[in-house]
């Protein structure tokens, strides 16, 4: 009992490492296994391990059989919840580089990586390309770690970020299907009946997958579910069609699950949200406890087997040359610079996914007899921990060398889309700064996209803006919802990470009363909060420029829009385009040069 809670104790406190140093979790996940399971003996007494999933076939956590029939569950479902996550309907739209990097991308690591683990390790052809198959994903929980303290422009960070996602079930879909070939043919050979087996792995593994996704689709939508049993019940269907369709055909499951997630992933479900939260955080506890375990079951033996140069050689192969082939193919006649194609390029560590499916793998060819498969677990989870280490360490100093760190972060976040942060993000927009709105009401993001203005929705109570790398070259945050609070709250919050040159926002009804109110972050007048802000927005749903002549003029001007109230100063806009904010604390402006304009929203001003 001792064993089994220090497991769950330490996955969660390997999470928390990940979270409090921004790191990607499977780096501590794996080196605390390593630590109470091989690497221990060298300090037991006895020589035994501190931790001990499965010894001698009959002893240990999970004697026998049982360490086997839980990963395959655990795998099960957290590719389930990857194939939640693919949008085929993203997929389309992002197309061009993230495209060719998720197809020719991936077809250049399958084919490279396999034949130089021929060459290079001497393993067989098909525990080669299995390994190639399991090395395609990278994983949105390595990238965003790393990516996350590095001002870059949206461009990179939208095609590092995309490929993860979009990858790790198309990744794990491909690594399904070559281990279903393998386990056929290493019985039958290559006949007509190992591909008449193979065939019906694929279909059973489809038809169970699209069945059983339309079954709970159509058993939630006729709302045949309680809500309060929504999560567990879909739960209870994703291990039922993994058995069943393992039974129907032997080593199906994995492939059906997939399938299955991607049919609910790109339904009109109502409670898909909901549906992929709940398996986000199952998938952490999952992962939490599997990678522990899976890493305390690797030997000392399995390290020394992968410890030596021809690994070190295969590595160096898969990260510097097989890599930027792929990525420099993906991006021909993109709009990508060639510093940023070698960002891309270095940026490419192996995930969750990956390790997970490997161990699993492994132990099943292993237990088939299949020469060469101790090699896959080690070998993966050697990759895993180099690529992850490589790409924590250097991606910063790496993107100053090529010269892809934004030395100043110009973009401007800003928190509500109601009709003033849409008119404001479209001004902004038409004058080249790089704008996103964010918004829990999913209409008001609606209308702000098809204004042509980046926006998505979120909850700033939760870490998904923390979280976004796409985010990484905002340095101005604008706060400005109807709620007084929401807006102190995200202010509080974000402004670390997104204000670096400058957080506001609108002042509430009891400051503008204040006379004596100097709210450091007000935002554009001390006189305006949301309701007059679109009481003017109602009568002059305009934002206007006027030149000016010299600082006299800008103080004339201030002190009318003070006056009538129906004009609401915003910015000065420069002779280079740049534009100041005009906070409501501090209207002083030192030096006015000719041809600056005062940018103001309401009553055309002379």
């Amino acid at each position: 009992m001792l064993e089994l809670a220090g497991i769950i104790i330490l996955g969660i406190l390997a999470q928390w490492t990940a979270w409090r140093f921004k790191i990607p979790a499977i780096l501590p996940l794996i080196l605390i296994g390593l630590f109470v399971g091989p690497i221990s003996t060298l300090m037991s007494e006895d020589g035994t391990q501190w931790i001990q999933p499965i010894w001698n076939g009959k002893e240990g956590l999970f004697p026998g059989e049982s360490l086997f029939y839980f990963v395959s569950l655990a795998i099960g479902i957290i590719l389930f919840e990857g194939g939640l996550t693919l949008k085929f309907g993203e997929v389309k739209k992002v197309g061009g580089v993230i495209g060719k990097l998720i197809s020719l991308g991936s077809f250049v690591t399958f084919i490279g990586s396999g034949v130089s683990a021929y060459f290079i390790m001497g393993l067989s052809w098909k525990i080669s390309f299995l390994f190639a198959a399991l090395i395609i994903v990278t994983g949105p929980t390595v990238i965003t770690p790393i990516l996350r303290n590095i001002p870059l422009k949206k461009d990179i960070s939208a095609v590092l970020k995309w490929e993860g996602i979009l990858i790790d079930p198309i990744g794990a879909l491909v690594a399904v299907l070559v281990f279903e070939f393998i386990s056929v043919k290493g019985d039958l050979g290559f006949t007509k009946q190992a591909f008449v087996e193979f065939g019906k792995i694929i279909l059973i593994g489809f038809s169970f997958g699209i069945s059983g996704g339309y079954a709970l689709y159509f058993a939630i939508k006729k709302k045949l579910i309680p809500h309060y049993l929504l999560n567990v019940v879909s739960l209870s269907v994703v291990l039922l069609i993994f058995v069943e369709s393992d039974v129907f055909a032997h080593e199906s499951g994995l492939l059906s699950v997939v399938v299955m997630g991607m049919f609910l992933g790109n339904s009109d479900l109502p409670n898909l949200k909901e549906l992929l939260y709940f398996k986000e955080s199952l998938s952490v506890l999952l992962i939490s406890i599997l990678f522990i375990l899976l890493s305390a079951n690797i030997t000392l033996d399995d390290l020394m087997l992968v410890s030596n140069y021809q690994t070190a050689l295969l590595f160096a192969v898969v990260i510097f040359l097989i890599r930027p082939i792929g990525v420099f193919l993906s991006t021909i006649n993109s709009s990508l610079k060639t510093n940023e194609k070698l960002f891309i390029s270095w940026v490419g560590p192996r995930g969750i996914v990956a390790a997970g499916i490997a161990s699993l793998f492994g132990s099943k060819l292993v237990q088939k007899g299949v020469v060469g498969a101790e090699y896959i677990t080690p070998l993966v989870f050697s990759l895993v921990l180099t690529t992850v280490l490589l790409n924590a360490t250097t991606a910063r100093f790496f993107a100053k060398i090529v010269g892809v760190f934004l030395k100043t972060s110009e973009g401007i976040l800003i928190v509500g889309a109601s009709k003033f942060p849409r008119l404001l993000g479209d001004y902004l927009n038409k004058n080249g700064r790089h704008v996103v709105l964010v918004d829990s009401n999913d209409s008001n993001i609606q209308k702000a996209k098809d204004m042509g203005i980046e926006a998505f929705a979120a909850d700033v109570y939760s870490d998904t803006l923390l979280d976004n790398v796409e985010l990484n070259d905002v340095g101005y945050l604008l706060s400005l919802t109807g709620n007084a609070e929401i807006n102190k709250y995200a202010i509080n919050k974000l402004k670390k990470q997104f204000g670096e040159n400058g957080a506001f926002r609108l002042i509430s009804a009891e400051e503008m009363k204040d006379p004596n109110n100097n709210a450091e972050e007000g935002l554009f007048s001390h006189i305006d909060d949301f309701a007059s802000v679109n009481k003017v927005m109602s009568k002059y749903p305009t934002i206007l420029e006027l030149e000016l002549r010299d600082r006299e003029h800008y103080n004339e001007l201030i002190d009318t829009t003070d006056k009538d109230q129906d004009s609401i100063p915003l910015f000065i806009k420069k002779l280079d385009g740049e534009l100041e904010i005009i906070s409501s604390f501090n209207k002083e402006i030192d030096t006015i040069d000719k041809g600056w304009r005062l940018v103001y929203l309401g009553k055309p001003l002379t």
